[in-house]
């Protein structure tokens, strides 16, 4: 298997763990913690946090597909619509999202174009 192949496999994992952070720990105290929210607001927000987790799950999903496919347009695709939505939410939510979620994607991007 690639490095690269690797990488993604890693961002996919990343996405699979943030699923799991959105759809089933988000209003428990380990995923207010990790998001650093409010009981109060956790549980306003818990059904779009569970949507938004499935979305992180269907991207999770892709990249595995075009890893054990080997479809390279498909890991373009996705490694760039992890990015753009890393660097929406980076400069729109979190700084850090851009180091947990972007960055990740771009070296993973980045590996693809290398042998």
């Amino acid at each position: 298997m690639k490095i690269a192949d690797i990488a993604v496999l890693i961002v996919a994992a990343l996405h699979g763990a943030f699923l799991v952070l959105e759809m089933f720990l988000w209003n428990t105290p380990f995923g207010r913690k990790t998001f650093g929210l409010t009981p109060e607001f956790a549980a306003q927000s818990a059904k779009l946090a569970a949507n938004q987790g499935l979305y992180n799950g269907f991207l999770a999903v892709g990249l595995v597909l075009a890893v054990w496919g080997h479809d390279f347009y498909a890991k373009i695709f996705l490694l760039t619509c992890v990015i753009v939505a890393g660097l929406y939410a980076g400069f729109t939510v979190k700084k850090s999202i851009l180091v947990i979620q972007a960055l990740p994607a771009l070296i993973a991007l980045v590996l693809l174009h290398f042998p």
